[in-house]
């Protein structure tokens, strides 16, 4: 075999190694009943926000601090706890992919995706981080 055909499998060989280590880390989606299995680590849970029950942020009081409720794909309500400033527009986004750990009923999130509804580009989707994971200017 000439040194070229066995430096390219070598290649070969290391970029299957590198496509199946990597894999793994690919993440699904959760749901709060799946969280709760999984108590302290770190998961997404897609779902929608719940308009008829309370959305806290009281800037005055805590501005790092925003309470909401979401449903998730399994019509399963839980509270959510944000450390962080209420997003703009959060009440119109259609779907919510939260970023988080179950603490007993309730879901610490540090990472808000919204997708929301836009009359010029479909699909526009936010991303508000939790507060401390802000740089300090």
């Amino acid at each position: 075999m000439k040194k070229l055909h066995i430096i390219g499998l070598i290649i070969v060989a290391i970029s299957i190694v590198g496509i199946v280590l990597f894999s793994q880390d690919y993440t699904t989606y959760e749901t709060f009943k799946t969280a709760t299995e999984k108590q302290g680590k770190d998961i997404k849970v897609v779902g929608n926000l719940v308009l008829n029950k309370p959305i806290d942020y009281n800037p005055a009081k805590d501005a790092n601090l925003f309470t909401f409720y979401m449903k998730d794909k399994d019509n399963e309500i839980r509270k959510v706890i944000f450390k962080g400033a209420q997003p703009q527009d959060f009440r119109r986004s259609e779907q919510l992919v939260l970023t988080g750990k179950m603490q007993g009923d309730e879901f610490y999130t540090s990472n808000i995706l919204m997708k929301c509804p836009s009359k010029y580009v479909d699909n526009e989707i936010k991303e508000v981080k939790e507060a401390s994971a802000m740089p300090v200017k």
